[in-house]
């Protein structure tokens, strides 16, 4: 099945995590299984607790949708063993006009390939007649490719020396062992010599004839004898063809796993004098072949943006992902698709408040599950329906929510506060990462965080800390601002920190940070809008 996966930004919030597994939930409805809720980020402490208060799993970590080799559909791969004869090898090429084969040991790891290459040097080995040899073979396997008829079968298998009687006889015999192979012609003296001898094996090339005398003295001494119609050399020439493939292949394939990605392939096949490479699962089984052609076939993954729709916060390499749709309630950013896609954007105060609303007018009643998930996500990204975000919209939806999964709003939305406000033991700099997100305004990159606090005392005792750690983050993501907003529900206001050029942060707040901004409670409407103006008219663009 091709999955499609539904990703929420890459610090995920509540509302994000929650609408991520709400939409994919809707979307299973009629194509059950097909969507995967998916996160890029870690879960804060609020997610936290929405899931296990509704024993739901949390998404799917996928940190990357750039393409991967497991991405990829491979053809039926042709393998063979290690032990199989170098002669079948030849045969399969032949018969299905390939150009490699991969060998394979008794566990389906990919050990070598045999190619054009590999069998040029087995032919051109048996020019060095003086050194030919067989590992051990079996019999009948060496009769298989030499096309022989084997009338004493003394020995089952085979392995040393392989002579051409051509020198003198007791030349040829002054060299031999009872491990050797004699290969000799229409020559009975000879063949009863070579027999006499107690050498392994007697080849007789030609079809030549063989003899009762030479029948009987070969059982006697225990010397297999085969009869076959090729000549002397073309029986050398086929003797390496009965070498298993192991003696034969090349061991300097590349292997890639299938996590591997695409781009890294593509450098790793243009290199490689097969022009191809071999890719494993995670226990190192042989899934295919990687080829030039294979890689020419545009693979993407499909997948589904919720809650932003700007490449800045989107999952790593979204630009190289088939996006397929984008529901949203922020503002408009800059990310561009391959074709047309579906786009829904409400202003109202949560991403779950649309999901529940796709219920709503579909006819379909959420399980007490998703129902809940969904309540959280509206009620953390309201400040429990606080916020000046909040729309008659996300008020209908808490409350038809909150019925079918048996909460009370308000009291569940007061211990999503107090868990995304508790504090107690998290880093700083964790805490300005958690919920950051990254926007181009007047062409200046800025990077906001947003930090909800039980009091103001809380951040104004760790004021240099903080500005330190704003400026480290602005410095390694090489931005022109890093702020941060800790805002403060009671106060109904947030401070406001920031790391950059302090000429412009000064003609943008009137003074050195932090500044204290009443009424600002949110980053999306509050915030934002009044700072991307501010630029506007500092930066005159």
């Amino acid at each position: 099945m091709n999955h499609i996966y539904c990703f929420g930004h890459r610090q995920p919030d509540t509302d994000s995590i929650a609408s991520v597994i709400g939409y994919a939930d809707f979307k299973n409805r009629s194509e059950p299984g097909r969507y995967v809720p998916a996160r890029c980020g870690e879960l804060n402490s609020e997610s936290r607790f929405m899931l296990e208060r509704y024993g739901v799993a949390a998404p799917a970590f996928i940190p990357s949708v750039e393409p991967t080799l497991a991405d990829i559909v491979y053809k039926p791969v042709f393998a063979l063993p290690d032990d199989v004869p170098t002669g079948d090898v030849a045969a399969l090429m032949a018969k299905e006009g390939i150009r490699n084969v991969v060998i394979t040991d008794a566990e389906g790891k990919p050990v070598g390939m045999i190619g054009e290459h590999a069998l040029a040097n087995a032919y051109i080995g048996t020019l060095h007649l003086a050194a030919l040899s067989v590992t051990p073979v079996p019999i009948g396997t060496l009769a298989r490719v030499l096309s022989a008829e084997i009338l004493v079968p003394a020995h089952a298998i085979l392995e040393g020396r392989v002579y051409i009687a051509i020198d003198a006889l007791h030349v040829t015999l002054a060299k031999m062992t009872e491990k050797d192979i004699a290969i000799v012609g229409d020559n009975e003296p000879a063949q009863l010599a070579l027999v006499s001898a107690g050498i392994a094996a007697l080849i007789i090339a030609e079809g030549a004839p063989v003899g009762s005398r030479v029948i009987a003295a070969a059982q006697q001494r225990r010397v297999s004898v085969l009869s076959t119609k090729l000549d002397a050399f073309g029986v050398g020439k086929m003797i390496n063809l009965s070498l298993p493939a192991r003696e034969v292949m090349e061991t300097n394939v590349p292997v890639l796993t299938c996590t591997e990605t695409i781009a890294r392939a593509r450098q790793v096949v243009a290199g490689s004098m097969f022009r191809a490479a071999c890719v494993v699962s995670r226990e190192g089984k042989l899934l295919g072949i990687l080829t030039r052609t294979t890689l020419l076939d545009d693979v993407r993954r499909p997948v589904i943006l919720l809650d932003h729709n700007e490449a800045s916060q989107a999952v790593p390499g979204i630009e190289e992902a088939d996006v397929v749709e984008i529901i949203d309630h922020h503002r408009l950013g800059a990310i561009t698709t391959l074709r047309p896609i579906r786009f829904f954007n409400d202003p109202v105060g949560a991403t779950s408040t649309i999901i529940a609303m796709k219920f709503r007018e579909a006819g379909l009643t959420p399980s007490r599950e998703i129902a809940g998930i969904l309540l959280c996500g509206i009620l953390s990204d309201t400040l429990a329906l606080r916020m000046s975000t909040t729309t008659h919209q996300d008020k209908k939806a808490v409350k038809w929510l909150a019925g079918i999964a048996g909460e009370d709003a308000e009291k569940l939305g007061a211990c999503l506060l107090e868990e995304g406000m508790d504090l107690s033991g998290v880093p700083l700099d964790t805490l300005l990462t958690r919920d950051t997100k990254l926007f181009t305004l007047s062409e200046k990159s800025v990077q906001i965080a947003q930090v909800m606090v039980p009091a103001f005392a809380w951040n104004r005792d760790r004021s240099t800390e903080i500005t330190a750690a704003l400026e480290r983050a602005r410095a390694e993501a090489g931005i022109s601002l890093s702020l941060a907003l800790f805002t403060n529900i009671p106060e109904n206001a947030s401070d406001l920190y920031g790391a950059g050029d302090t000429a412009l942060l000064s003609s943008l707040f009137g003074g050195p940070l932090p500044v204290r901004l009443p009424g600002v409670m949110s980053r999306k409407k509050d915030f934002l809008p009044w700072l991307g103006e501010k630029l506007k008219r500092t930066c005159g663009t």
